[in-house]
């Protein structure tokens, strides 16, 4: 019985490389801009949900 899962990076590698170029995907399209994100805050109402939140802080 042969394994069929990679045990090491190399071998990762190696199995990757054998998928045909157009199961790969297009590798001259460019991924698109990320978006400006929002800056993440907590407001009282979350902060209060916290139960003996001093424990943690």
């Amino acid at each position: 019985m042969r394994n069929t899962e990679a045990n090491t990076l190399a071998e990762l590698i190696e199995d990757c490389t054998e998928v045909p170029q157009e199961l790969r995907g297009a590798a001259d399209r460019a991924l698109p801009e990320p978006r400006p994100t929002a800056p993440w805050q907590v407001d009282d109402a979350n902060y209060d949900r916290v139960a003996d939140l001093e424990v943690y802080v």
